[in-house]
């Protein structure tokens, strides 16, 4: 269910590499208890769920200051058993911000819809 945007290394055997945690953007609630994950809808009615390997990426990538949930695999599908979504991307740009990263021309640079979930 994994579509991660990082290239696959040779010694995996051509699997895509997934970091242990990763950053997930949420609403920005003061309660962090409180908060929901961000899905998107993508332009082909997909629903996609944007991650990040590192708090830097994820404010270059999503947008700076953006709340967000540390998860890991597990967490991720907790979400997904929830609220499924189609596609999980991995340090990918969906092309929030008026001055977008340049970072990725990817598939997930056309997000049209955000949507909450709880975690």
């Amino acid at each position: 269910m994994f579509d991660a945007s990082t290239p696959p290394h040779p010694e995996e055997g051509g699997r895509p590499s997934f970091p242990p945690v990763v950053y997930v953007p949420t609403t920005g609630e003061d309660d962090p208890a409180t908060r929901r994950v961000l899905m998107h809808q993508v332009q082909d009615g997909r629903t996609a769920l944007y991650t990040y390997s590192a708090i830097d990426r994820l404010h270059r990538f999503y947008l700076p200051d953006n709340s967000w949930v540390l998860c890991d695999v597990a967490a991720l599908q907790r979400i997904h058993d929830e609220t499924p979504y189609d596609l999980l991307f991995l340090d990918v740009d969906p092309g929030l911000r008026d001055d977008p990263a340049g970072a990725d021309d990817g598939p997930g640079n056309s997000a049209d819809d955000v949507r909450a979930v709880r975690a």
